[in-house]
């Protein structure tokens, strides 16, 4: 069966899952180039031993080589500052792009909420790994309320599951995600906050979602949540709740202030995630890496599904 070639530029951890992730379990694309400035980064010596394109020089590099000319994806997986930089020059050569940084240039895309609305794009833009594990269960809030007036998450992940890309991004992915979780999410005002987890051994990446919403039922947002967890496990088996949903009325005698909108009341609804991953690269606990990856190939996948398709019938 015919496939759509891809690169991925970033060796790192998330490029390193993604990789296997390709190979493993893509049904429409397939490997053609790995991209990297460390010569001596495992990313590149794993690619060279699977037989894959290797440079480790970077965007111009890819540029270089070979195969580029066949590659009609390229997968980001380095940071937000560079992303910009790659951005221009793949866009120049008509490539497809997913950004897997917060540099946030194309339109936000979470599979589960989106879908493929974005799919035509020519940068889509994956939000961050709290983002995909979050943001579901703000809009599965969002849908059956009146009104949801704001969003807190907090992911926790192992500091050892965030290479150098992930440290230098550290205020692009509060950034990204606080309006991702306006935008997708449906709440007015947004906040995030990650924890780089230095336990030993090594923690499982766990979520919490604070949602204030007004003119929604528990048992409606409770079923809601259910129902996003099933939608979301559908390409993250280990994304679950890790426990019940907790409510809490917030009355007009006590209300919460929210910056910018003011002392507010409503139902506040509390959500525990727990992202287990499929230890394709790092071990299981590296929940954060296997989300942002599976939901970064099922866009392209669907993607390149479309462009096949397309090209069949001419």
């Amino acid at each position: 069966m015919e496939k759509v070639k891809c690169a991925i530029i970033g060796s790192g951890n998330i490029g390193s899952d993604l990789m296997i992730k390709v190979m493993r379990n893509a049904k429409n694309i397939e490997m053609g180039a790995m991209v990297g400035i460390d010569p001596a980064s495992d990313g590149l010596a794993r690619a060279r031993r699977m037989g894959v394109a290797t440079t480790a020089e970077g965007i111009e590099g890819l540029l270089k080589l070979p195969e580029y000319n066949d590659i009609q994806v390229v997968f980001d997986a380095t940071s937000a500052k560079a992303h910009l930089h790659n951005n221009e020059l793949l866009q120049r050569d008509g490539k497809k792009v997913i950004d897997l940084t917060p540099a946030a240039i194309g339109p936000f895309t979470i599979p589960a909420i989106n879908g493929d609305a974005n799919i035509d794009e020519p940068n889509v833009n994956m939000v961050t790994c709290g983002g995909q594990a979050t943001i579901p269960m703000v809009h599965a809030v969002a849908r059956v309320s009146k009104r949801t007036i704001y969003g807190e998450i907090v992911a926790s992940i192992s500091s050892k599951s965030a290479g150098p890309g992930t440290r230098a991004n550290i205020d692009e992915f509060t950034e990204t995600t606080s309006r991702a979780i306006e935008l997708l999410g449906g709440a007015e005002r947004g906040k995030a906050i990650i924890i780089l987890n230095p336990a030993e051994p090594p923690l499982i990446m766990r979520d919490t979602v604070f949602v204030l919403s007004q003119g929604g039922e528990p048992a409606a947002i409770e079923r809601s949540i259910a129902e996003m967890v099933k939608t979301v496990q559908a390409y993250v088996p280990g994304y679950r709740l890790k426990q019940k949903v907790q409510f809490e009325v917030i009355g007009d005698n006590a209300p919460v202030r929210i910056p910018g909108i003011g002392p507010m009341s409503g139902l506040k609804t509390t959500i525990f995630l727990e992202v287990e991953g499929a230890a394709h690269y790092l071990p299981a606990y590296a929940g954060n890496l296997d989300i942002m990856t599976s939901a970064a190939l099922v866009s392209a996948d669907h993607w390149a599904a479309k462009l096949l398709e397309k090209e069949a019938t001419q």
